[in-house]
């Protein structure tokens, strides 16, 4: 839980009285959330109900309709090094000729210019130590083009850490991602935040890879939003109190499944046709 004593300049995220609107159409109001350096945040919710948007407002990509924001302990804006971004997995073309290496080294580049050689050797070993840390050092010097979806993956989580970020902001990274990729690349981050202190706010659909890491989650549905811890917010009167109808959460051999209105029995997840709660 985020500390209410905890000055202002040192909450890794500070959202007070937020309010995202487009026209006549609220993604959410008066949202106030906190996030403690070292703190994992799962940030749940349907399609459309605000979670990528969120993510653009963090990174000064789109900015509140009312309210204030600060993210490690200045407004958002583009070229923050003390953010790390991890965007939704997207397969690279097969002639993408650009290294592993290179691709983890732009998270360091930023917006400098003439690194210089000091500054150079300095960007090798950064980007040799998030190699290793993602274990793709024995792909680092591939096309990126030509690596499995998962190795890509571990390559764009390296690039959000290279710069040692304050601020981890996860974009849907276990998406097209099988069980053990998503596995992997979630205790990836988990491990990292540990080690480091960084806050992780990580938008999902699989919340089961994720849960044992997780200490609270934001819920956004249809303007509504709930957040607490995963068993706060993970229960059927909650989900009931979101989505206005009747839902059951449902608990089996540690993995959170739903029991939604047409009484179908699903993972919080993507790629299940048949669950009316998730995003399609």
């Amino acid at each position: 839980m985020t500390d209410p004593n905890l000055p202002d300049g040192a909450r890794a995220v500070a959202l007070s009285a937020a309010r995202l609107a487009y026209g006549d159409r609220v993604l959410w109001d008066g949202l106030d959330l906190d996030v403690a350096p070292g703190e994992f945040v799962a940030v749940l919710g349907p399609n459309g109900s605000g979670k990528t948007s969120l993510m653009r407002v963090l990174l000064g990509l789109q900015k509140l309709t009312s309210g204030t924001v600060r993210i490690a302990g200045s407004p958002p804006g583009r070229g923050n090094r003390a953010v790390g971004y991890i965007p939704q997995q997207r397969a690279l073309d097969p002639t993408v000729a650009v290294r592993g290496r290179d691709l983890v080294g732009l998270g360091f580049d930023g917006h400098r210019w003439g690194l210089g050689l000091g500054g150079m050797r300095e960007r090798r070993r950064r980007v040799d130590t998030a190699l290793a840390a993602v274990g793709a050092t024995a792909y680092a010097d591939r096309p990126v083009g030509l690596l499995s979806g998962g190795e890509q993956q571990r390559l764009r989580v390296a690039q959000a850490l290279v710069g040692d970020p304050r601020v981890l902001l996860c974009d849907e990274p276990l998406l097209s991602l099988d069980l053990a990729h998503q596995r992997a690349v979630s205790t990836l981050i988990d491990e990292r935040r540990r080690a480091t202190g960084a806050a992780v706010l990580f938008v999902t659909h699989e919340i089961n890879p994720v849960l044992p890491l997780v200490d609270r989650i934001l819920y956004l549905v249809d303007g509504r939003f709930r957040v607490g811890t995963p068993e706060e917010v993970m229960t059927s009167e909650t989900l009931s109190s979101l989505y206005r109808t009747d839902i059951a959460v449902v608990r089996v051999h540690g993995q959170i499944h739903v029991v939604g209105a047409h009484g179908h029995l699903s993972d919080l997840c993507e790629d299940n046709p048949h669950h009316h709660l998730a995003d399609h």
